[in-house]
Order: C-alpha cells, then sequence, then structure tokens
C-alpha cells in the first residue's frame, strides 16, 4: 500500500483547487486534488507542504487531517490521507504544465473526476455545524424559533453555504406533538435552505420521507444493509464504530462527547487529545459532538472533525 498525502486548498468562499493528471501518467486527462506519496521520514503534513509547493508554488502551507481512506486502482492500491488547507502563501500556479482550476464543490463542472475524489467532493458539501433538535428540553415554539434565526443568518450571509443540516431526535416528545413538528420541518424544506435527517430512535419511515437517516451506535452495529436514504449519518464511540459506519455506507460520523453534558451524565468527557487519537485514521468524516460551541470549530478541525455537532448551543 502507498501512503498519499492530499491537499484540499479551500478559499474563504469554499471554492477548492483541482488539478488535471499530465499525459503518460495513469488516468492521464482526469481530475483530481494536489498531493502525492510520503517520503522516507516525512509525516504526512510534511509530505503534503513539500507537494503543494511542487506542484502548485504554495509556501508555508498550514493543514489540519480530515479522512484517512483506501483505494485500490488497477495500477496501486494506495492509502489516502485527505487534509484541509486553509491557509498558505503565493497564489497557486501550475509548475508541472497541469491545468488547475477553482471550484465550489457544489459546482463541478470537470469531469472526469478521479474516483477516490468524488467522496471528498460529497464530504464538503457538508456543513462545518451539525445542529441536533432540543424541542423537548426547550420547548417546541423556542426550539422553532431559535431555528428560524439560524435559517435567517445563513440566508444573510450572501455567498454560497451549505444548507443548514439539522437532526431530529425526540423521544421524550409526545406523539402527537413529534408529528405535528416533523411536518412543520418537512414542509419547511420547501423554501429554506434545510436538510434533515431523523434518529433511528424514531420509526423508519420518517427518515426515509425526508433527506436522511442518523443512526444510534445500536442501530449500526445491527444494520445488514445501507438504508434506502439520500444521507446517512451514525453515532460512533470507537474506532470499531467507525469502521462500521465506513462500511455501511454512512456519509457521516458524530464522536464523543468531548465534554461532560447533560445528556450523558457521569461521562466526564474524551477530551482533545482522545479526540485527535480517535480520529487519526478516520474512513469518513466526523463531526466532534458533546458539551461543544461555535467558538469550539477551529479547535475540532485541527484535531481531525470535520466540523462540530451542537445540541443545547445550537440554538442560543
Amino acid at each position: 500500500m502507498v501512503d498519499v498525502a492530499v491537499g484540499v486548498v479551500e478559499r474563504p468562499d469554499g471554492a477548492v483547487l483541482i488539478g488535471q493528471r499530465l499525459a503518460g501518467k495513469p488516468y492521464a486527462g482526469w481530475w483530481e486534488f494536489p498531493g502525492g506519496k510520503l517520503e522516507a521520514g516525512e509525516t504526512v503534513d510534511q509530505a503534503l507542504a513539500r507537494e503543494l509547493h511542487e506542484e502548485v508554488g504554495l509556501e508555508q502551507v498550514a493543514s489540519t487531517p480530515w479522512v484517512v481512506r483506501g483505494h485500490v486502482y488497477p495500477h496501486a492500491t494506495v492509502r489516502l490521507f485527505f487534509r484541509r488547507v486553509r491557509s498558505w502563501r503565493g497564489e497557486p500556479r501550475s509548475r508541472e504544465g497541469q491545468a488547475l482550476v477553482w471550484r465550489h464543490p457544489t459546482a463541478i463542472d470537470v469531469a472526469p473526476l478521479l474516483p477516490a475524489a468524488l467522496a471528498p467532493i460529497g464530504w464538503l458539501r457538508l456543513p462545518a455545524v451539525y445542529r441536533l433538535s432540543c424541542a423537548a428540553e426547550l420547548g417546541v415554539e423556542a426550539f422553532e424559533r431559535g431555528l428560524a434565526r439560524a435559517l435567517d443568518a445563513l440566508q444573510d450571509a450572501g455567498a454560497p453555504a451549505a444548507p443548514l443540516l439539522l437532526l431530529l431526535r425526540e423521544p421524550a416528545l409526545p406523539q402527537p406533538t413529534f408529528d405535528a413538528l416533523f411536518s412543520r420541518l418537512r414542509a419547511l424544506r420547501a423554501n429554506r435552505p434545510l436538510r434533515l435527517l431523523v434518529s433511528s430512535r424514531h420509526p423508519a419511515a420518517y427518515a426515509q420521507s425526508v433527506d436522511g437517516l442518523h443512526l444510534t451506535a445500536r442501530d449500526l452495529l445491527a444494520a445488514t444493509g445501507r438504508p434506502q436514504v439520500p444521507l446517512l449519518a451514525a453515532s460512533c464511540h470507537d474506532a470499531r464504530e467507525q469502521a462500521a459506519a465506513a462500511a455501511l455506507g454512512c456519509d457521516f460520523a458524530t464522536v464523543g462527547p468531548v465534554r461532560p453534558t447533560p445528556s450523558h451524565p457521569g461521562a466526564p468527557g474524551i477530551g482533545w487529545d482522545a479526540l485527535a487519537a480517535a480520529l487519526a485514521l478516520t474512513p469518513i468524516p466526523v463531526y466532534a459532538l458533546g458539551g461543544l460551541a461555535q467558538a469550539d470549530l477551529p479547535m475540532a478541525q485541527a484535531r481531525g472533525a470535520h466540523g462540530v455537532a451542537l445540541m443545547r448551543a445550537a440554538w442560543r
């Protein structure tokens, strides 16, 4: 297996840098994220910084871990260390004669894409914040007001942004109240930037009529095949469950709690260092969960998380 560092170079507007493979290489003419093989004695971030300098002239590259994924090509089996790059010096330029383009993940118009680049394009369409409903605790009206404020803020931002990603998880709500809330949220998706997932704590029919399903760890391990939903997520607590989520075809997962929370009484939280260890080889994007706020996003991403999952802090 060949270890390869892959750089997802992102501008503040969300566009990412994609290059075309040169003639004479396998998959010549196909498009991919820049990067290359690790040399002896290099760490992944060192290899990526070197490759981005050699290929596209970037300097002072700062990257954070993201996802580690194996891929089998006819000519090689590779382990791809995807890292997100949001800070560098210099303007990308072709130093090897390859074509370069900036494209937003929702508007990729170059083809064909290298097979291993397809999944990351989908991951980049996930927002940095995953919001968990809190209607039973806050009250349904207070929760919906908070959701409206969040949607307003997203639309007022102006720049292209991923829709708000919401998990509806309300086992404590009376069934008639839950059904009414679910119907309103489902209808809201018609004219608001909202993607709605439903927890597997509720009957499957709810998730099948919206944007996706979020499996509990127990339901994840019991699953024998991917549910037929557009977006699939899972709650994970260790590497075994992360591997199970990847094998099932989950699009992302949550891991935590990082800090103590009222939802996990008596649990001390794993802390940032343990989170980094848990995500060192994660095969799918992961949201850090548990006692976090929006201000924790840079810390979570530095530890390898795609973003943060917020419950109470999402609606303040």
